[in-house]
């Protein structure tokens, strides 16, 4: 009987150990279900094979020996959010080149900067044509306002004899008339014949290359930049050639005029070889097959004969991968006759095949075109006409000679 009663108090404690142990897994479960609701990172116990032996690491902890077999919790990753959306991101706006306007017609358009020009010498000379009876003191008047518009003194001699042939026409003809025949005597000597055409184009495969030359002060790397944006206007496309490399910031100043219309620049370091400059210019217009190559060149050094001596030397080196197609002297009109003393200097040294004259707004004597055309016997292609960037234009003799005269009124 003792024995019986043993055996059921047994049975008894063994079933209330169960009936706790189903009681605590139930509270244990319901909670991991709770907190998986939630979304919060819960822990687990891990299978027997799964635990790490006594003495392992977790996350660089050392786990105690009386540890090491009990159960190691397990990370419960939450659920991953779903995917939104995102907008595409907006693509980088390409660069803003300025658009340049084409060369046809620039010089009509800009006739008003010779407004200066006008009443120094066409009006002038419509005034003492429109007397009646034209006295000697009058023709040496008409000769006066010629020469001080620095039209010199062959094409002066040579306007005079002109119209006082045509003196008894003056006599009668009303003041349209007299005009007429005044931008037709002076488009007679500024030589409507000459070839003012610049050779731009490639030819054989290779770029035209346009040395430009001039000192320093007459505005030759504000030109070259200027004639960038002529040929872009007219569907060009052009690498400039820093080789100006004796000036301080002269090749930061071309390179900003090539941003500006999207012109690569090839330059070099300051004080460096402006023929090695030259050279990787044309390679790189060679090579990307552009249409026009522009160098910049030194306008001071030491001496003239060094700076001539680099001149030539530029074009010797450049000539090795494409002949030189171009070279204009650029020259300040400002300075009159200073400026045709100067010129022929440059044309002794290299090959000049026509002139550039810059500050040719209101200022200069309109009549230096004349001048330097008649001494150096090289046309004048292109002419600055004030100091915005779209202010050079290619010459038209009757355009400008219409300009110099003026209305008339």
């Amino acid at each position: 009987m003792e024995y019986v009663l043993i055996a059921i108090a047994i049975l008894v404690v063994a079933l209330l150990a169960g009936v706790s142990l189903l009681v605590a897994r139930g509270r244990r479960t319901t909670r991991l279900d709770e907190d998986a609701a939630t979304g919060t990172t819960l822990t687990r116990p891990r299978p027997p094979e799964a635990r790490e032996p006594s003495g392992a690491t977790t996350s660089g902890l050392a786990v105690p020996p009386d540890v090491a077999d009990q159960v190691q919790p397990d990370t419960v990753q939450p659920e991953p959010a779903p995917d939104v959306e995102l907008p595409p991101a907006e693509p980088e706006p390409a660069p803003a080149f300025e658009t340049p306007p084409p060369s046809a017609g620039r010089l009509v358009r800009l006739r008003s900067r010779l407004a200066r020009s006008q009443s120094s010498l066409g009006r002038g000379l419509l005034t003492v044509l429109a007397r009646e009876k034209l006295t000697e003191e009058d023709w040496e008047e008409v000769e006066e306002t010629l020469l001080a518009a620095d039209v010199g003194i062959t094409a002066t001699t040579q306007i005079v004899e002109r119209l006082r042939t045509q003196s008894m026409v003056l006599a009668t003809a009303s003041g349209r008339q007299l005009r007429e025949l005044l931008v037709r005597e002076l488009t007679a000597v500024l030589g409507p014949e000459l070839d003012r055409s610049l050779a731009t184009d490639r030819h054989d495969g290779l770029p035209g290359v346009v040395l430009v030359v001039g000192v320093n002060g007459a505005g030759k790397t504000t030109t070259v930049g200027k004639i960038a944006r002529v040929l872009v206007g007219d569907g060009k496309s052009v690498v400039l050639g820093a080789a100006d490399t004796f000036r301080a910031a002269a090749a930061d100043q071309l390179e900003t005029w090539g941003e500006r219309v999207g012109v690569l620049t090839v330059r070099g370091r300051e004080g460096g070889d402006p023929a090695s400059v030259a050279f990787e210019a044309v390679r790189t217009g060679t090579e990307g097959e552009v249409d026009t190559v522009v160098v910049d060149t030194a306008g001071r050094l030491h001496t003239k004969a060094g700076l001539m001596d680099e001149l030539g030397k530029i074009k010797r080196v450049v000539e090795k991968l494409a002949p030189v197609t171009e070279t204009l002297l650029v020259l300040d009109a400002t300075t009159g006759q200073n400026g045709v003393v100067q010129a022929r200097v440059f044309t002794e040294a290299v090959a000049v095949t026509g002139v550039v004259l810059t500050k040719l707004d209101g200022t200069a004597k309109g009549g230096i075109v004349i001048s330097v055309q008649r001494e150096l016997g090289i046309p004048v292609k292109l002419v600055g006409l004030g100091e915005g960037p779209d202010d050079l234009a290619p010459f038209e003799p009757e355009a400008f000679a219409e300009a110099l005269v003026g209305s008339g009124d």
